[in-house]
């Protein structure tokens, strides 16, 4: 609990847009008697609570079943390690919460109008909300404090508040938030739609989780979650503030929204983190997102992805057994504007880029989020889209097929919006539901009842249209589907050894050889019709001393990518321990399913 007494100042030393403020009052200290006085204090004052996700999200799939990882992330570590509260000890930090409410403690000083007052204490309640409900999703109970403490205040000892506390004080904040915050504020800072978007994630989240979480015994108040979600994303959508984004070409539309320099003034985008390399705002990440650098796309989400005609790809006779260019024909068109394609090109180059394939990869790059350029301006200057309106139609579409009130008109207005942007064919309800795809319900086999299939769909529909944004985690932890965290990811799918086609034009670019071989050198490799030598890996198992790990070896197979055994707890690994030198300084502080 000690984190939890620091000095105002640090939140501070963090904005750099905040110097003026800083150069006014010491870092180490806010006197209230001297600062809340006016509006501008106010101001200054929570737009130093300003924090949102940059283009760092691109990378948060790899805790999920969407990508292969060379990274020591933490739920990989827990599923093959023996984790505990002496092991695991991130997350346990206050510092935010005590900036946040030491505003709330003190805005009552400001001499300004009730109106301009409450907007500032909603903005300030949702960085509130916000917190909490990152607190909650990583251990559930949690100490709910509304005021700064002192070194001597009893509540620094307290034990863990009730989830449902929580939330209902959660709750309480975003609602008081979606009630003041205006829909009128500076570019770049949350306005009523932001937070009603963040309402509805929450309230979509807690309400699932509630369904799906029985541990919890808070099942039958699942729907009243699920309600306020609904409420929250119908509000958005009558607004007509927003729509999505399409110029009518379903090839490059949805890609261009992780690629923009401008998304300012974007149809579709509710909330942007707006960079600008030239202003100090640089968002590069280039290197983290495209090539072999930790990360690489399953092939468990390359089979997700729908055919062009809408039929399953898991539908298709020898599905498991197509080759690179294969998978990619016929297919979602948001398929080839998330993962690179065969004949995708590089820059500078001008032709096609022929993917590497690295030990513990899964041969597949991702390009959604990736700047494809060698302008370094335009690569560190490209805009995040906090809050997509496509969310908010997700949220619509699953919070009324999990309370049984979805209708064909609902799906129209929000998937089938999404899939006419991809030039994907609409969702029917009578249709998803007479013929549930096996693919999915062998995912989530806690799916059942009238409307499986169409719920189905929309999760199918949510993990391709937020790929790679970092939501697949917290959505597998909601659903209950921690077990498909347990499956290693794999990789592109070889018959064996021998010659390649990677880039779709009908001629070999790469050939895979016996770990006997040797790779020959200069002129005695040998080149293919348009006289470019190919690309030589020695093939076989993880155990071998090649390039290139197959499944079953020189016989082929998918592409492995490690096979540490991964074993997911039931529900221990949903929540993480409190770390045991916060439990040492605070005994009230209890773990909760089976952590010690």
């Amino acid at each position: 609990m000690k984190k939890y007494i620091v000095i105002i100042g640090a939140m501070f030393a963090l904005s750099s847009c905040q110097e003026d403020f800083l150069d006014r009052y010491p870092q180490t200290s806010v006197a209230p008697e001297e600062f809340f006085k006016t509006e501008q204090d106010l101001e200054l004052y929570v737009n130093g609570l300003l924090s949102m996700p940059g283009r760092g999200s691109f990378l948060d799939d790899q805790s999920s079943d969407n990508m292969a990882t060379t990274a020591a992330v933490e739920i990989k570590n827990i599923m093959t390690g023996t984790p505990s509260s002496q092991t695991i000890t991130g997350g346990w930090n206050w510092g935010r919460l005590r900036n946040i409410n030491y505003f709330l403690d003190n805005y009552e000083k400001a001499q300004t109008s009730d109106e301009v007052i409450a907007h500032y204490v909603g903005l300030a309640r949702y960085y509130r909300a916000y917190f909490y409900f990152d607190m909650v999703q990583r251990y559930s109970d949690v100490p709910w404090y509304d005021k700064t403490l002192s070194p001597s205040d009893e509540d620094l000892y307290k034990a863990r508040d009730p989830r449902d506390v929580v939330m209902a004080n959660v709750i309480e904040d975003l609602e008081y938030a979606v009630a003041h915050v205006r829909e009128s504020v500076p570019q770049g800072t949350p306005d009523l739609y932001a937070v009603k978007t963040f309402f509805a994630r929450v309230a979509l989240y807690e309400g699932t989780y509630r369904k799906y979480h029985s541990e919890l015994g808070l099942e039958n108040t699942a729907d009243s979650f699920l309600q306020m979600a609904e409420e929250q994303a119908t509000e958005i959508m009558e607004s007509g503030m927003f729509s999505i984004y399409t110029t009518g070409n379903p090839e490059s539309d949805y890609g261009t929204l992780f690629t923009s320099t401008n998304l300012n003034g974007n149809p579709e985008v509710i909330l942007n983190n707006a960079y600008d390399v030239n202003k100090d705002r640089s968002s590069d990440n280039n290197r983290g997102i495209f090539g072999d650098y930790e990360q690489s796309p399953s092939r468990d989400l390359v089979m997700t992805y729908l055919m062009a005609d809408g039929t399953p790809y898991t539908d298709m006779e020898g599905f498991k057994e197509m080759t690179f260019v294969e998978e990619f024909q016929n297919r979602d068109p948001r398929l080839s504007q998330t993962v690179a394609y065969p004949g995708w090109i590089l820059a500078p180059n001008s032709t096609p880029y022929i993917q590497t394939l690295n030990k513990n990869f899964t041969g597949y790059h991702q390009i959604k989020g990736y700047k494809n350029t060698v302008d370094n301006i335009d690569v560190a200057s490209v805009d995040f889209a906090v809050y997509r309106y496509a969310e908010v139609l997700l949220t619509l579409a699953e919070t009324k097929a999990e309370m049984n009130t979805l209708t064909q008109s609902d799906l129209d207005l929000t998937i089938n919006v999404l899939r006419t942007r991809a030039g994907m064919p609409a969702l029917t309800m009578a249709e998803a539901n007479a013929n549930p795809d096996q693919f999915l319900v062998g995912k989530y086999p806690q799916v059942s009842g009238s409307n499986q299939g169409v719920l189905l769909e929309i999760r199918r529909e949510r993990r391709i249209e937020m790929a790679m944004e970092g939501y697949r985690y917290d959505d597998l932890m909601r659903w209950n589907a921690g077990q498909l965290l347990a499956e290693i990811p794999e990789g592109m799918y070889f018959p064996g050894l021998g010659k390649f086609d990677m880039t779709g034009d009908g001629v070999e670019d790469i050939i895979l050889i016996g770990k006997d071989v040797d790779i020959p050198v200069g002129d005695d490799k040998e080149k293919n019709s348009l006289g470019v030598e190919l690309i030589y890996y020695k093939a076989g198992t993880i155990e071998e001393n090649v390039g290139v790990f197959l499944e079953n070896g020189e016989n082929g197979g998918n592409m492995v990518t490690e096979t540490k055994a991964r074993i997911f707890e039931e529900p221990k690994y949903y929540y993480r321990p409190v770390p045991i030198q916060q439990v040492t300084l605070n005994p009230n502080l209890t773990q909760i399913f089976g952590w010690d």
